[in-house]
C-alpha cells in the first residue's frame, strides 16, 4: 500500500478551509496552492515579489516535511491576478527553480483574498531511498 500522508503548515487557512499544505502520496509530493502568508503570524505584505518569496519558504518547509527540496519540483503553477506581477517575480522564482526546470504553467485568474498577489503550487518527485 502507498503511504499517503498530509503536510500541515499551521496556517489557519487550513483548519477553516479542510486541507493540508502538501500531501505525500508515495513517491509523490503535492503541495497546494501557496500564498504569501506568513503563517507563524498570519500577516501578508503587499509587495508581490515579497509574497512570492515568502510562497517559496512555505514551498520549501513543506517540501523539507516531506524529505524534499526544490530540485525535486518537476511540476509548478503560479496563479496570479494580475498578470502585470508576474516578470517582477522572476528573479525570486528562477533563483528556486532556474537550475531544476521544472514543468511550469501562470494563469491570471482570482485569488481568496484581495490582499493575495501570488499563490504557487508544485509537485515533486522525492528521491529514491
Amino acid at each position: 500500500m502507498t503511504e499517503r500522508r498530509p503536510v500541515l503548515s499551521g496556517s489557519t487557512f487550513e483548519e477553516q478551509i479542510g486541507y493540508a499544505r502538501a500531501v505525500i502520496d508515495g513517491d509523490w509530493v503535492h503541495v497546494s496552492g501557496t500564498t504569501g502568508f506568513d503563517y507563524a503570524t498570519m500577516t501578508i505584505s503587499d509587495d508581490v515579489v515579497e509574497q512570492a518569496e515568502q510562497c517559496l519558504r512555505n514551498i520549501g518547509a513543506a517540501l523539507a516535511e516531506a524529505d524534499c527540496t526544490f530540485a525535486d519540483v518537476v511540476r509548478v503553477r503560479y496563479l496570479l491576478p494580475d498578470r502585470a506581477d508576474f516578470e517582477p517575480c522572476w528573479p525570486v522564482l528562477r533563483r528556486a527553480f532556474g537550475e531544476v526546470r521544472p514543468a511550469a504553467t501562470m494563469l491570471v485568474c482570482g485569488l481568496a483574498d484581495p490582499r493575495m498577489k501570488i499563490e504557487i503550487e508544485a509537485y515533486a518527485r522525492r528521491p529514491a531511498a
